[in-house]
């Protein structure tokens, strides 16, 4: 289907507004930014690094505690989206685009981002657990997204370990192989605390248990997107109340004896962008038979 990811790439860089993975990666460079810059000003204005550290990125980090993460429990969520360095952002980031593209391909922005967060939160516990049960305390608070990266990447393999990337490289890649790679760079080419390998290995617990449950036929992040739905809608005008049926669409019709009519849909761009915009939102598994037949029809005629 030629025709699905040349105009799904297309929307991706442009950040179309159904793009979850485009909104989780531009929060995590819009909020680790804005704390360089902070940073940036106490340095010329020759303020002790260190009041930085304590009037300001203490407040976005999780403790290394539970008394401190409790007293700012909102770090729990935080945390996720601020990296200390500048490689480290580049590096998770990159990792989330390569996982994130192929879990909101196959299921939707509205699977991701749930995904992203119950895997942060799986990590910051395991980091305090694993740290009162080490040393009374972990070493260094946490931060970045990679208990959350590691939850998408773990749930996409093992939703689709077959999956494959590259396919103009001698038929494709496996994704369980890109995630090995991954996997043994945190493990190896990392100098973690060994609370901070716990954090990592919470958010592969916790995609692979997402990804069970989903196959078993709940989503546990319908609440999320519950949430978030109401929330935004309270600020949109064009949300009406759902109009009451018209008495002709109540009416049942006699059509005993009678072929049902097959209506062959119109082939146009509009209408494979909203297919398009429908993938990108809920998964290539919501689409219906006709629209399935559309794309394929349009990938055909390359349209």
């Amino acid at each position: 289907m030629g025709v699905l990811e040349q105009a799904r790439g297309k929307k991706i860089f442009l950040g179309s507004d159904n793009d979850a993975l485009i909104k989780v990666i531009v929060i995590n460079i819009l909020i680790t930014a804005m704390l360089f810059l902070v940073k940036g000003i106490y340095q010329i204005s020759n303020i002790d690094i260190s009041s930085y550290q304590g009037q300001v990125l203490q407040h976005f980090l999780l403790p290394a505690s539970f008394a401190g993460a409790i007293r700012s429990p909102w770090t729990f969520l935080t945390y996720m989206f601020v990296h200390i360095g500048i490689w480290s952002l580049i590096a998770n980031m990159l990792w989330l685009w390569a996982f994130g593209v192929i879990m909101q391909t196959l299921y939707g922005g509205r699977r991701l981002v749930p995904l992203y967060i119950y895997g942060g939160l799986a990590g910051a516990l395991s980091f305090l657990v694993a740290g009162l049960a080490l040393s009374g305390g972990a070493a260094a608070s946490l931060a970045g997204a990679s208990p959350s990266v590691m939850a998408v990447a773990v749930a996409i393999t093992v939703a689709a370990p077959g999956y494959r990337i590259f396919p103009m490289l001698a038929g494709g890649i496996r994704l369980w192989i890109l995630t090995l790679v991954y996997v043994v760079i945190n493990v190896v080419g990392s100098s973690y605390s060994p609370a901070m390998y716990a954090a990592q290995l919470g958010g592969a617990a916790m995609g692979f248990v997402y990804m069970t449950v989903l196959h078993r036929g709940t989503d546990i992040g319908t609440w999320m997107n519950r949430l978030y739905d109401w929330f935004f809608n309270l600020f949109n005008p064009d949300i009406r109340s759902p109009r009451k049926q018209k008495d002709r669409e109540t009416v049942f019709y006699d059509t005993a004896g009678k072929k049902p009519f097959k209506r062959k849909p119109n082939l146009n761009q509009q209408r494979v962008d909203e297919i398009l915009d429908k993938i990108n939102n809920s998964g290539m598994q919501s689409l219906s038979q006709e629209e399935k037949d559309l794309l394929r029809r349009a990938s055909e005629e390359d349209l």
